[in-house]
């Protein structure tokens, strides 16, 4: 009886939320599933819907879209990891790790992560479903989360500070309604999503008394820590390095070397020589200019008249168009593999960003059909890509330190930052340049953990990177939880 009056409940609630342009402010609707992950087959329940935010009056403001993944045959959900999944944008739902790495479902793209016709989804063998349940979150306005009072004060949701606050705040009602106050959880976002999850670590923690076990770093922005100057300009070049390696455009020394033996060579140059060299401006000696410039052009893979040209300084959009020039090519700016086409070959920057087009074209599909066809969400509202969240107050962004602090404070507190060698967007050595300084004294050093990828901003498109990657969680997962009875002190 039971069975025919949940079934029954989830066509009424599919009626309901398909025959309005605006999302419900509290629906659910669920699905039964299997998958074999990590060579191991079992059931999991999908619930997906909305749940509102209020103001401090009760009032319904807005609705928060999400999708909740739980493995069936868990006897004793209290020790099941709970990972909390935000992608970045800020503007952008959590499509991309949803349907693309961590999830039971992945989209039908090729082995290197291009698009595949027919369009559509199938079982994600990789999935992390097997040690850790996951929800994942659409931000208001992405997805099909939305603000529902035409009223509400819009600087409440778009803000690095204000992001945080209310997601926090909605993610302590989740966690209460699904009685998950006693599992190890864990934040992972992606790009702007890592901005939001390091608020989030300490947020949750001073706001929600919401302690930690693990925050996972994908493609990390600079998490709001300064590098104005010669180290803005210097840090790009060990991307530039990796991704004329990728191109074949380096010295056959160099080419005929494995990427990561290579890169720590171009790493040390950056940090010793071409950081003190742009510092020095003018006052540097020619003899000097001349043998760091030599450098720079044997590193990139650009000439070294375009790098004298430009005073030592290449922005990334002169490099995407430089690098292949002489073949009427343009790379990609958040997976520099990929390949676009110009109107004309001369010019400053690319036409397009050749590797979101791309992405966009399989994705948009696959998670409409997906939403429709095996979750039984059938509404009519658009699920936004990139939603309308602009103007967006980037003021006051410490979120990085915030990090830090959390960390200080919950010796439980572990992380792990995974970056793509192939992204200009956030790029690897930032990555560990953010580390550098969250932590200047080291004492944290135990706890952090940085892993590097060959492919570009959204690593798990590649195959070998999404089964590595995947892989790199479960374990920093099984570290990070504590033995029986061991008390978080230091």
């Amino acid at each position: 009886m039971k069975r025919y009056i949940l079934i029954l409940s989830a066509l009424i609630m599919t009626i309901a939320v398909q025959a309005q342009r605006m999302p419900l402010a509290d629906s659910t609707i669920v699905t039964k599933h299997s998958v074999t992950a990590n060579g191991q087959k079992f059931g999991y329940t999908a619930m997906t819907g909305t749940q509102p935010v209020w103001d401090q009056k009760g009032n319904v403001l807005a609705t928060v879209h999400f999708t909740y993944y739980t493995r069936d045959d868990i006897s004793n959900r209290a020790k099941r990891p709970l990972v909390i999944s935000f992608n970045g944008g800020p503007g952008s739902g959590s499509v991309w790790m949803h349907l693309a790495y961590t999830g039971p479902r992945i989209l039908n793209i090729d082995d290197e992560g291009y698009p595949l016709q027919p369009y559509g989804v199938k079982e994600n063998p990789y999935s992390i479903l097997d040690v850790a349940d996951i929800v994942y979150i659409d931000p208001i306005n992405t997805g099909y989360s939305r603000i529902l009072d035409e009223k509400a004060d819009r600087s409440l949701f778009f803000g690095t500070n204000a992001d945080i606050k209310y997601l926090a705040e909605w993610i302590n009602t989740f966690v209460t309604r699904n009685n998950r106050w006693a599992s190890p959880k864990y934040l992972i976002g992606e790009s702007y999503g890592t901005t939001r999850v390091s608020g989030l670590a300490l947020e949750l923690q001073n706001a929600q008394w919401m302690y930690l076990n693990g925050v996972i770093l994908v493609s990390p922005t600079d998490l709001g820590i300064k590098r104005e100057g010669a180290v803005e300009k210097a840090n790009f070049w060990p991307y530039y390095a990796a991704t004329a390696w990728y191109h074949k455009q380096l010295a056959p020394e160099l080419q005929n070397r494995d990427l990561e033996e290579f890169l720590p060579e171009v790493e040390k140059f950056t940090i010793e020589e071409l950081l003190p060299a742009i510092a020095k401006g003018s006052s540097i000696s020619a003899a000097e200019k001349s043998a760091v410039i030599k450098k720079m052009a044997r590193y990139s893979g650009l000439s070294e008249t375009v790098i004298e040209q430009n005073n030592m300084d290449i922005p990334t959009a002169l490099y995407w168009k430089e690098l292949l020039r002489d073949q009427g090519k343009t790379v990609g700016r958040l997976d520099s593999r990929y390949i676009g086409m110009d109107f004309r070959d001369g010019g400053e920057r690319p036409d397009y960003n050749s590797e979101l087009t791309s992405w966009l074209h399989s994705f948009t599909p696959a998670i409409n059909y997906y939403y429709t066809n095996e979750l039984n969400y059938k509404a009519d509202v658009k699920y936004n890509m990139f939603g309308p969240v602009h103007p967006w107050d980037r003021s006051n962004d410490n979120t990085g330190y915030n990090l830090r602090q959390a960390m200080a404070a919950n010796p439980y507190l572990h992380l792990m930052v995974q970056s793509g060698y192939y992204d200009a967007a956030c790029d690897y050595f930032n990555a560990k340049y953010n580390m550098w300084q969250m932590d200047p004294s080291g004492k944290l050093k135990s706890r952090m953990s940085w892993i590097g990828y060959r492919s570009g901003h959204m690593m798990y498109l590649r195959k070998e990177d999404l089964i590595k990657a995947n892989e790199d969680i479960r374990q920093f997962i099984k570290k990070s939880l504590p033995a029986a009875d061991q008390p978080a002190k230091y």
